[in-house]
């Protein structure tokens, strides 16, 4: 399977003017891939200003993502604000090629250091999604820390785990670690998502990445503004976990 990590710099808190910057990168790097993944609040940064950027379903992220999904035929896993009645959630939305929406992961850990849990409520459950018959686990940038979530997904057998994330360079040496440590552990694609440039409080400088099932890196990019094409070979999940069989012996308890 073939995947693009869109790796670029928000405009702060300016969906209108990510909208041209991403249609702008996309007209330059797209290939041919399958599925194209965007970091964590696709469109507007990590903002705590959710009530102003909650959306419904028929908000300005949602309709966009769901239009450039059918406009391309691929599917897209990006970050919008989601409003549910009285509750804003921090959220990962899974469209598929016909731009329908296949998996609304919310995010179980809001970010209490910059108080993200004070605008935002957190979900209650991992999700898979789903491409024919490959299985993908979801999750948001301070999940990552979570190793317990990353074992429900191991346990049932993801193909790969999709992070999108804001996650800034004075942290960067952590994402790098824990998206190795999440690949070797559960035994599958580790794929990390996040952006670069800066916001009023702090710097990116991307380092979105691949690790496959051995914790190996197959691919790590460092402040560019791009779409990281990368081929997954999904047979080597398969065959780790065939020589090593090590998840037969995950005990949750």
């Amino acid at each position: 399977m073939k995947i693009g990590l869109v790796q670029y710099s928000p405009a702060w808190e300016d969906p209108k003017n990510n909208i041209s910057k991403l249609d702008i990168l996309i007209e330059r790097d797209l290939n041919k891939e399958e599925l194209l993944i965007f970091p964590e609040m696709s469109l507007t940064g990590f903002t705590m200003e959710s009530d102003q950027y909650a959306e419904d379903l028929d908000g300005i992220s949602t309709v966009y993502f769901m239009k450039l999904a059918q406009r391309l035929k691929r599917h897209i896993i990006a970050g919008v604000i989601e409003r549910d009645e009285d509750k804003i959630f921090n959220t990962l939305i899974h469209y598929d090629k016909s731009g329908l929406i296949t998996a609304r992961y919310r995010k179980i850990h809001p970010f209490s250091y910059a108080k993200e849990n004070q605008f935002y409520t957190a979900g209650k459950k991992p999700l898979m999604s789903k491409i024919d018959r490959t299985l993908i686990g979801l999750s948001i940038c301070y999940d990552l820390r979570f190793p317990e979530l990353y074992r429900f997904y191991g346990k049932d057998k993801a193909d790969f785990i999709v992070n999108i994330a804001n996650w800034p360079v004075k942290r960067i040496e952590h994402w790098k670690a824990l998206l190795k440590a999440r690949a070797i552990e559960n035994q599958c694609f580790m794929i990390g998502v996040n952006r670069v440039g800066k916001d009023p409080f702090n710097e990116y400088n991307g380092c979105s990445a691949v690790f496959d099932p051995m914790g190996k890196e197959i691919e790590l990019v460092e402040n560019e503004e791009k779409i990281i094409s990368v081929n997954l070979d999904l047979s080597l999940v398969e065959d780790v976990r065939n020589k090593l069989p090590f998840l037969q012996d995950i005990r949750l308890i």
